[in-house]
């Protein structure tokens, strides 16, 4: 396993990539794998540790290599407002790093997906709605499309900054335009999904506590009205922020939801054809 450490800045070590690449042998029949790309949830208040690596675990196992950013949180997150998400356009630059090292990180470039929790999944439906904004491109001086995930998985997600919406991860992102009305409806992601939206696999439980599962069901309704392929469970039982829902990194198990891992590799497997 070829673990590394990327710094996104010379002068910080608050904002990096974790890579987790499997070693290549001439006994795999290939050597060439999908890429998954982690961002942990935390309100953009921080990054949680039972959803980056334990994530990663998941999809290395699948047959991915993995990747886990680490993005700016607190008032880092919002420190570019008005102009741009300041998470978004790490998330851009990692997907496009990736892409860009697919050769020598043996990444099949056209099969990058993400997965992202609570505000980590706001952060990958951002880049998933928004990933085509030219802005983007210039800012990060970056190929057009070359942050373009090619497939979405969103758990337990803030999707909404409208009244459904978990403040905190809300007031973090856009710090002084908090109540701005322009600026939580551009990031009410729902009104962003568009026909260059990726296939989107959805979970969500409906006992969430923190993050109301309209969230996701807004979300899914606006996939469906753009025919944008996706997958969406919705499961009885469990609060919010379960990771795995395995007793490894969840505090109260849930061994019926934990599913969402085996049904999310299902799903990516028919997505990609693997």
């Amino acid at each position: 396993m070829k673990c590394e450490r990327i710094y996104l800045y010379e002068d910080r070590k608050d904002v990096y990539i974790d890579t987790y690449i499997r070693e290549t042998s001439h006994e795999f029949p290939t050597n060439k794998r999908p890429a998954m790309l982690v961002f942990p949830g935390g309100g953009y208040g921080m990054c949680s540790d039972r959803e980056a690596e334990p994530i990663a675990n998941q999809y290395l196992a699948l047959g991915f290599n993995c990747f886990v950013l680490r993005y700016s949180v607190g008032e880092r997150a919002s420190e570019r407002m008005p102009d741009f998400s300041q998470p978004l356009l790490e998330a851009s630059l990692a997907v496009s790093i990736i892409r860009k090292n697919a050769e020598e990180w043996n990444v099949e470039a056209d099969k990058i997906a993400i997965i992202g929790f609570s505000a980590g999944g706001h952060l990958a439906g951002s880049l998933a709605t928004m990933w085509n904004d030219k802005a983007i491109f210039d800012e990060l001086n970056i190929p057009e499309g070359s942050n373009k995930p090619n497939a979405a998985i969103l758990c337990y997600p803030v999707l909404t900054f409208g009244i459904l919406t978990h403040g905190g991860t809300r007031d973090n992102l856009l710090g002084e335009y908090k109540n701005d009305e322009a600026f939580i409806k551009k990031y009410s992601l729902e009104n962003n999904v568009s026909e260059d939206t990726p296939p989107t696999f959805i979970m969500h439980t409906a006992e969430d506590g923190a993050v109301p599962v309209k969230n996701s069901l807004m979300f899914a309704s606006a996939l469906s009205e753009k025919e944008i392929p996706f997958e969406l469970h919705i499961f009885p039982f469990g609060g919010h922020g379960m990771s795995t829902g395995t007793k490894e990194v969840c505090h109260t198990p849930n061994e019926y939801a934990a599913r969402w891992v085996e049904l999310s590799c299902e799903w990516l497997k028919k997505t990609f054809d693997l």
